[in-house]
């Protein structure tokens, strides 16, 4: 395996990312050893090397129409910021849950994030997907306020608000690629 570039902080977990660029990063906190911290990436093995060839071959990929310019991200920016907010209060009723902010911008990587403290990020491309898609999302992270997680136990709580939520999540993975571009 190529070169594992680690960064550590007073984060509670090992995390493992493969970047756009072909770079793998690990991020561990302050207090787990290097022994650890090995063991965990060896059992990863499998996944970093899959992870790998999809990133090379999605960068081989040519790009599917031309980008989005400034103008169209912030007009997607001010419609996520109008359409987000009722969806995000309706799910959480629904749900049993609170949130703390919402915060929505262009991100690279992810579709949308909810922190520990409650807040809630999401990317304004999400606008370019069909509204059920925009749905599974908004209960996605909403969920993680039950379960900071994906165990089954996640899983478990967004299939009682989105019984097609394996659907949804294969259509973004499939097509997420392609709201990037006109």
């Amino acid at each position: 395996m190529q070169n594992i570039e680690l960064i550590r902080s007073n984060r509670k977990t090992i995390a493992i990312e493969v970047t756009k660029d072909l770079r793998v990063i690990v991020r561990a906190p302050l207090k787990v050893s290097i022994k650890e911290i090995n063991r965990f990436v060896g059992e990863k093995s499998d996944w970093i090397e899959k992870s790998l060839k999809k990133m090379q071959e999605r960068a081989n990929e040519a790009p599917k129409g031309k980008a989005l310019s400034e103008q169209d991200i912030k007009l997607l920016v001010t419609r996520a910021k109008r359409i987000l907010p009722p969806k995000v209060d309706k799910y959480a009723k629904i749900i049993g849950v609170d949130y703390n902010h919402i915060t929505i911008r262009l991100q690279k990587s992810r579709w949308g994030s909810c922190s520990g403290k409650g807040n809630l990020n999401f990317n304004c491309l999400l606008m370019r997907a069909p509204e059920e898609i925009i749905d599974y999302v908004v209960v996605h992270e909403l969920c993680h306020r039950l379960e900071m997680n994906h165990s089954d136990r996640f899983w478990a709580h967004v299939e009682r608000v989105i019984p097609d939520y394996k659907e949804r999540r294969k259509w973004l993975k499939e097509h997420g690629s392609e709201l990037s571009y006109m």
